[in-house]
């Protein structure tokens, strides 16, 4: 924790190459955060730039209640969704009934698609036609290697809810790679 407090200290200074350190170390989360949520590759680009410069303008509020992680992760999430519900852009809520026959990618394009990408690929690809939260989710936790209660802190979800979507998520994932590859010990 010294090693962020001495960065941010550096940066409320003026220290332009700090805050340089500071978006390399996190720009792979915002880029995610983002990422998950908004398709407008415009957009993810402007909303990750807007991330940090809300970041930088904030950062003297920073009090080291958790992790600098956690905090620019809840910006960038919460950014994502002021600008989803700014622009009434649609995206698939949990509210929404999923139909677990659907296919999350054509039929015809599995095949091909999986013999031209890696397993990795692939589910990624999986990952971005789930509804929203569960992306979050799922980012957070598998990618970024976050805990629940940072999970929680940055979405503003109650931990129980955490678990379910994250047991969800994996559900469907699973479901969906068993069926087009046949192989249950994937996931």
């Amino acid at each position: 924790m010294n090693n962020e407090r001495d960065l941010i200290s550096q940066v409320l200074a003026g220290d332009l190459h700090a805050f340089r350190t500071l978006i390399d170390q996190h720009k792979k989360l915002v880029m995610h955060m983002i990422g998950r949520l908004v398709k407008s590759e415009e957009d993810k680009e402007e909303l990750c730039q807007d991330v940090f410069i809300r970041v930088y303008n904030k950062l003297e509020s920073f009090s080291f209640n958790s992790k600098l992680s956690t905090w620019i992760a809840t910006i960038a999430y919460r950014y994502a969704i002021n600008h989803i519900r700014k622009n009434k852009i649609a995206y698939t809520d949990i509210s929404d009934n999923i139909d677990s026959n659907s296919n999350f990618i054509s039929d015809q394009n599995t095949e091909a698609s999986f013999e031209e990408q890696d397993l990795d690929n692939y589910v990624l690809k999986l990952v971005d036609q789930l509804p929203a939260q569960y992306k979050i989710i799922l980012t957070l936790y598998h990618l970024e290697g976050m805990t629940y209660p940072e999970i929680c802190q940055i979405t503003d979800m109650p931990e129980g809810t955490v678990k379910n979507y994250l047991f969800r998520a994996r559900t469907m994932l699973k479901e969906k790679v068993k069926k087009h590859l046949g192989k249950e010990e994937l996931l």
